[in-house]
């Protein structure tokens, strides 16, 4: 299979998954005004989102329930998708999430307007501070949640945001935090992302101790840099022989499968 045919297949699986919460929440807005789509879900946003089921622990452990609109779905996603994470690391993130697609679709008018210069406008130490932000945002989502039993973080939440825009249901905070969003996917790649998703954060962690690794094989490697290069989260995949950075979303962009020109040399595997 060449090259070109196998990215084409992640932006297949981007599309439909895209497709697929667009039209989930349409129907259940069609649903509360008495009309039902057959065959899709049914479901709101919240229940289609695994995050629900993150901020609801804390209400699960001391109430054995749910935070009020939270679905059983959320927490069953969860939970798929932890243990798809410990297989294969963030992939989630970098093949599911529709937030992450939608600002990979915007990066590339970014990448028109810049070029090179696109994904490199933040220095690397300033870098390395503001990708900490995710795990201040999930402190506080966590311990906001579990004060108020109530869900706090739809008021800030770009991907919320995204999909209910045409409700009316949406926060300014949400909206203005939605646009800096897609006026930062123009400069940097996957700004939400990188620099404030606390499920991202969560997911991250399983990069140590993922089953599947992604590899860099070092006597054939030819140093060219393709892969740091290509790397939608600045990993400097090149200076390592195993790719273990919490900040990769195994978008395989990065692999001999995608990018790097030689054959067995980046690849995926125990």
């Amino acid at each position: 299979m060449k090259k070109e045919k196998r990215i084409r297949i992640r932006l297949i699986i981007q599309i439909a998954f895209f497709a697929l919460i667009a039209m989930g929440v349409l129907n259940h807005y069609l649903i509360e005004r008495g009309i039902n789509i057959p065959f899709l879900s049914v479901a709101s946003l919240h229940g289609l989102c695994p995050f629900g089921g993150v901020v609801s622990i804390y209400e699960i452990i001391t109430k054995g329930a749910l935070i009020k609109k939270v679905h059983e779905s959320s927490l069953v996603i969860l939970v798929v998708l932890l243990g798809l994470s410990i297989l294969l690391g963030k992939v989630f993130c970098g093949w599911i999430c529709p937030l992450g697609s939608f600002q990979e679709w915007l990066g590339r008018i970014g990448r028109k307007l810049f070029g090179k210069k696109y994904n490199n406008f933040i220095s690397p130490k300033f870098e390395k501070f503001i990708r900490l932000i995710p795990y201040v945002v999930l402190v506080w989502v966590l311990y906001v949640t579990a004060i108020t039993g109530k869900i706090v973080f739809d008021a800030v939440d770009p991907y919320y945001a995204l999909f209910n825009l045409w409700t009316g249901e949406v926060g300014v905070t949400a909206i203005i935090v939605l646009i800096l969003t897609m006026v930062g996917s123009l400069f940097v790649e996957r700004p939400w992302c990188k620099y404030a998703c606390p499920l991202g954060a969560i997911l991250g962690v399983t990069n140590k101790f993922r089953i599947f690794k992604i590899k860099r094989n070092a006597s054939s490697c030819i140093d060219c840099g393709m892969c740091t290069r290509t790397c939608p989260m600045n990993v400097k995949v090149q200076n390592v022989e195993e790719v273990k950075s919490v900040q990769c979303i195994s978008c395989l962009e990065c692999t001999s499968e995608f990018n790097c020109p030689k054959s067995k040399t980046l690849n995926i595997g125990r």
